[in-house]
């Protein structure tokens, strides 16, 4: 069990990546409905530009960089095949039903996915319980991540201090975005999406700490000095 002792009162945990294993699920969705709109970006390209960014903040990507204005229901669009893609194939990440029976800090979730699509891949992975009602989406805040205003929500629902809250993040987007607020972030690069070079990439954001498998947490979280 984790002692008291440990430098922070509550870890945020990002969703797509860290919690449920649906990052390259998501990336296929994205590439093919912006290829519904006349947009070639392959799967792989999605995760690379895209991991960790809100829906609308992929919208504005896409339009800086192609002239190309998606659809106002561009974002509802993504969530329905997202749904539907889901219900048939996602999974947990390998490890984090073991690590959060063992973990007794309290939790939330701070993702760029809507509530919505937060609730639905924690009930379709059977997590929801552990986390329910603490959970924070982009959609609560003006700015989402990079910004720090998703992680600073959390803490002030939270009722912690940012500097005593750890964020285990698996993007730079989201990476940037916990160290803006102020907070520890240990960058995870175990999922089915965390290629060659992607824990590197995490560093390379400026993660306090990265880790690949799951099962380091409990142990990471417990001796780690600030």
């Amino acid at each position: 069990m984790i002692s008291p002792s440990v430098p922070f009162d509550l870890i945020i945990f990002d969703c797509d990546g860290v919690l449920v294993d649906s990052e390259l699920l998501a990336s296929e969705v994205l590439s093919e409905v912006l290829a519904d709109h006349d947009i070639d970006i392959p799967p792989r390209e999605c995760r690379e530009r895209f991991t960790g960014s809100s829906l609308k903040r992929v919208k504005e990507l896409v339009f800086k960089s192609s002239g190309i204005e998606l659809p106002d229901n561009f974002e509802e669009i993504v969530r329905e095949a997202d749904r539907g893609v889901f219900e048939k194939r996602l999974s947990p990440v390998s490890g984090i039903e073991e690590i959060l029976e063992l973990l007794t800090l309290p939790v939330c979730v701070a993702s760029s996915g809507s509530i919505e699509k937060i609730t639905h891949s924690l009930t379709l992975t059977g997590m929801l319980g552990k986390f329910a009602p603490h959970l924070y989406s982009a959609e609560m805040v003006m700015r989402g991540k990079p910004a720090p205003d998703l992680f600073l929500h959390a803490a002030q629902q939270m009722g912690v201090a940012p500097d005593r809250c750890l964020v285990v993040e698996d993007s730079p987007v989201g990476i940037k975005g916990a160290l803006a607020a102020g907070m520890t972030v240990f960058g995870f690069a175990g999922a089915a999406h965390a290629g060659p070079g992607y824990a590197e990439m995490l560093d390379l954001a400026g993660a306090d700490m990265v880790f690949r498998e799951m099962f380091a947490l409990p142990n990471m979280v417990k001796f780690y000095q600030k």
